[in-house]
């Protein structure tokens, strides 16, 4: 509830907190299991899993560059968020359906494609409707409702794994229903805002355009970058729970608890970050990935890996929402959609080559390598955290 002096969080932020809320529940439940099927069930390597992971999650990156300036160009949100949303759903049934590694990978790269169209303009128009007083708490809602889905999806595919005797692929097609919700939620309760004056900006995708943003917004990109660096695919933390012993009846478990953690704790870091610099409860959160990647390094049985998982979901509540936010300081109102987009253009490819080192690591030299390399990363992204100038939420939009 709002207090008496700040703002309420609008209605269009609660309904696409749902519609991410269903739409992640699907999706988790065929993430919380392709590492297995692909590795267990197709041979794929620990760098073939990475690739196809860090591609998939690039691709997602590099879309909300151009969906993100699109929306932009056209004035309106809604129907990319909604373009996006329905590819992801349509493209489900791939995955029961795929007897192959190049098909797992095809219908991964689609889904994570919708995944792309839709992001930076949600993000745009989550920032056109709120208030700059409770902006990190809207970021922080909506990703808290996004990993409430995420922690629904794996704990149904553990119960529908244990009544199924581990058909992979019976719970792949249960993945399909929870998408057909969100877009049917997404269609009828999110709308343009009216009372939102937004002027279209076809900001040249150049050099000298691409200044306009500022240099506050270039330096966090760097910064979000070198996060991504730190921060590779989740799938090794599956496929380290089950390499140190974890049974594939529980594996899912390894999304659950660190989606329990991460929706326990972006609300309040976006409250959080809403009180004190941004960047401060950044650093935090750095700091925590650090500590996972520590624990999930030395673990020699999957007790030790659940401390890791634990730290990574507090790690991912500390930065998620508060990096949107900070975009959104940073950038001027007409150019919100494609400065998401160029964070996330940054973010990807570093992220691709994070998780495509890991997997060469984990083949190469060991599972734990993967992690201690993680970990000096992560480290690093404290230090550049703390260097950053600290500012307040309120100045930088003023600015912008």
């Amino acid at each position: 509830m709002a207090s008496p002096n700040r703002p309420a969080i609008p209605r269009t932020v609660w309904a696409l907190g749902m519609v991410s809320l269903f739409t992640d529940m699907g999706s988790e439940m065929v993430h919380s299991l392709l590492p297995i099927l692909l590795a267990t069930g197709l041979g794929a390597s620990a760098l073939t899993i990475g690739l196809i992971e860090g591609s998939a999650e690039a691709l997602v990156l590099v879309t909300k560059m151009f969906s993100g300036y699109l929306s932009d160009a056209l004035g309106k949100r809604k129907p990319l968020v909604l373009l996006g949303y329905g590819l992801a759903t349509a493209v489900k049934p791939l995955f029961p359906l795929a007897t192959s590694i190049a098909a797992i990978t095809t219908a991964r790269l689609l889904d994570r494609f919708g995944k792309g169209i839709r992001g930076a303009p949600r993000d745009a128009l989550i920032a056109d409707v709120t208030p700059v007083e409770i902006r990190g708490a809207a970021f922080g809602l909506r990703q808290s409702m996004d990993t409430v889905g995420a922690v629904l999806g794996p704990l149904l595919a553990v119960a529908l794994l244990w009544l199924w005797h581990d058909n992979i692929r019976m719970v792949l097609w249960v993945a399909v229903l929870p998408g057909l919700v969100a877009v049917m939620l997404l269609a009828t309760l999110v709308k343009e805002p009216a009372d939102v004056v937004r002027r279209t900006a076809r900001l040249p995708i150049t050099r000298e355009g691409l200044s306009r943003l500022g240099r506050s917004f270039w330096r966090l990109v760097a910064l979000g970058a070198l996060i991504a660096l730190a921060r590779f695919s989740e799938a090794f933390l599956v496929l380290r729970a089950s390499e140190r012993g974890l049974e594939l009846t529980w594996v899912p478990l390894v999304l659950v608890v660190m989606s329990i953690v991460y929706t326990l704790s972006a609300y309040p870091a976006g409250i959080l970050s809403d009180r004190i610099a941004r960047v401060r409860v950044l650093a935090l959160g750095m700091l925590m990935l650090v500590f996972a990647d520590v624990a999930l390094a030395s673990a020699h049985d999957w007790r030790l890996v659940f401390v890791g998982i634990v730290l990574w979901g507090l790690h991912m509540g500390l930065t998620q929402g508060v990096l949107a936010s900070m975009i959104t300081d940073r950038v001027p109102a007409e150019y919100r959609g494609t400065a998401f987009g160029m964070f996330n253009l940054a973010s990807g490819l570093a992220l691709l080559v994070a998780s495509g080192g890991a997997g060469l690591l984990w083949d190469q030299v060991s599972p734990a390598a993967t992690f201690w390399a993680g970990a000096g990363i992560a480290l690093a992204g404290v230090l550049a955290c703390m260097s950053m100038r600290g500012e307040s939420a309120t100045a930088l939009a003023t600015r912008g």
